[in-house]
């Protein structure tokens, strides 16, 4: 079973602008939570597209020299990515940009397509060569084979993400229009504010928007595309929702774990949705504590909520060294047991002889939990009784997050009881399933990674697997 990716995508667009680079850049470091392998940035000057993009985090690929060497313009689009679907390569890297008789097109996308490979197996026989594994080139050219027979991109677009599955948050650029769409069950979220110069700012989140003063204006509907059309500034964008009107069903797990505290996704603040999760472990699975800590950093605002629900006091007992990457998206599992004692560190003063509620987003495999465990026993807490602010994962994800096989998923082999012991807890609550509406506010959500209710079809086809493992044999 494939892992997926988790993807952050940002655009600007208006009247001429010197410094857009560096505010896409200003962007993608307040998406850098979404994806630390990756990331680039395209400007549209005048037509004529200049990038930059390479491994690494934003402040690596980005120095002074890059940045200046990117012109002005009044268009740029940017992402930052996590992948491990087809490796880490830099053919992948995004925003991808193609050309073709009818100009240029760059886009950048969040998200996984469930039919991938169908449609690459079709653009194949049809004569296209791929030149990276990731889904992202598949849906360039199917925008690039419905182009050259369109009118416009708006139609052009339309057209092609009808045969998309799964999910899918893209910006593209035109050398004219700036185009924003998102999936019609809405797996992956995408909003765009405003700056007072009248310039638009597409984000995968809107704690992005405020990073270059832009006022959050509304999330883009699942299903919707809106264009933006560049040298327009305060001209209203114009929307299209042919694709609306299937059911609704956002990432549970956005509110859980990936998206930042301070964004709001789909008019519901992350903050409140998790500080809500706190507040049921609280009543759902109480304990005789001193002291709760929040694993940093998605499982602070949980560990607030509990510790109002419950009464115990609230205590800073790990500080996260802010410079190392999140242990739950590196990409191979040396790489996350490593960082866990680099990247956290305990403060004895609050956890010595204390009974400690621990609170944390998930457990996967467990080995983070264990380590984390361990490194409080170390400090001197007398008990550790381990939280957990979701349920417990049971099945893959094909939209877009890194949620393991089965196989390797700890939930699926374990009681609650047996995973305490494995963990070195002295008890374990999980969030109950039934409470994920009562946390997130919505009525519709997807949570396949915890119940196996798939909102469309999953892909069942393995040549995904043996094309990755020649192409890791080839390199």
């Amino acid at each position: 079973m494939s892992i997926h990716e988790e993807c952050g995508v940002f655009g600007i667009t208006g009247g001429f602008n010197e410094g857009i680079a560096r505010d896409i850049y200003h962007g993608l470091y307040a998406l850098q939570h979404r994806g630390q392998e990756s990331c680039g940035i395209v400007v549209n000057d005048d037509g004529i597209f200049a990038s930059h993009k390479d491994l690494g985090l934003v402040g690596e690929v980005f120095s002074e020299r890059e940045l200046s060497e990117l012109p002005g313009g009044c268009m740029a689009i940017g992402h930052v990515r996590y992948g491990t679907t087809g490796g880490n390569i830099r053919s992948n890297i995004q925003p991808m940009v193609v050309s073709h008789q009818k100009g240029n097109l760059a886009l950048a996308h969040n998200g996984n397509l469930t039919n991938s490979l169908d449609l690459r197996d079709s653009l194949e026989l049809s004569g296209a060569i791929f030149h990276s594994t990731s889904d992202t080139e598949t849906i360039c050219y199917m925008i690039t084979r419905e182009r050259i027979k369109s009118e416009s991109i708006e139609e052009a677009v339309l057209s092609a993400v009808r045969y998309l599955e799964g999910a899918y948050s893209l910006i593209m650029m035109s050398s004219t229009k700036l185009l924003a769409v998102r999936d019609p069950h809405g797996f992956r979220p995408l909003c765009y504010g405003k700056r007072e110069d009248g310039s638009f700012v597409i984000a995968s989140e809107s704690c992005a928007l405020d990073a270059v003063g832009a006022k959050f204006v509304r999330d883009i509907l699942p299903g919707e595309m809106v264009v933006f059309k560049q040298n327009e500034p305060f001209s209203e964008p114009v929307s299209y929702r042919d694709n609306c009107g299937l059911k609704k069903s956002p990432c549970i797990f956005e509110y859980i774990y990936f998206a930042r505290p301070d964004s709001v996704i789909d008019c519901i603040p992350v903050h409140d949705t998790r500080e809500r999760a706190g507040r049921i472990l609280a009543r759902e699975f109480p304990a005789d504590a001193d002291v709760v800590v929040g694993v940093p950093d998605s499982g602070l605002d949980a560990a607030i909520g509990f510790s109002k629900e419950s009464g115990i006091p609230y205590g800073i007992g790990l500080v996260k060294n802010k410079y190392v990457g999140r242990s739950f998206i590196a990409p191979s599992q040396d790489q996350r047991t490593d960082t866990v004692r680099i990247k956290l560190s305990p403060v004895r003063s609050v956890l010595e002889g204390k009974r400690v509620v621990l609170i944390d987003d998930s457990i996967v495999r467990g080995t983070t939990s264990r380590r984390i465990i361990n490194i409080l026993r170390e400090a001197g807490a007398k008990e550790i009784h381990l939280r957990i602010s979701s349920p417990p994962f049971r099945h893959p994800c094909f939209y877009g997050v890194d949620i393991d096989s089965e196989d390797n998923l700890i939930a699926n082999h374990h009681t609650p009881e047996e995973i305490a012991e494995l963990t070195g807890a002295d008890s374990i609550g999980f969030l109950p399933i039934e409470a994920l509406s009562e946390m997130s506010g919505c009525t519709t959500y997807c949570s396949a990674c915890f119940d196996g209710n798939y909102p469309t079809d999953t892909p069942k086809d393995p040549r995904k697997d043996r094309f990755e493992k020649k192409l890791s044999e080839a390199r």
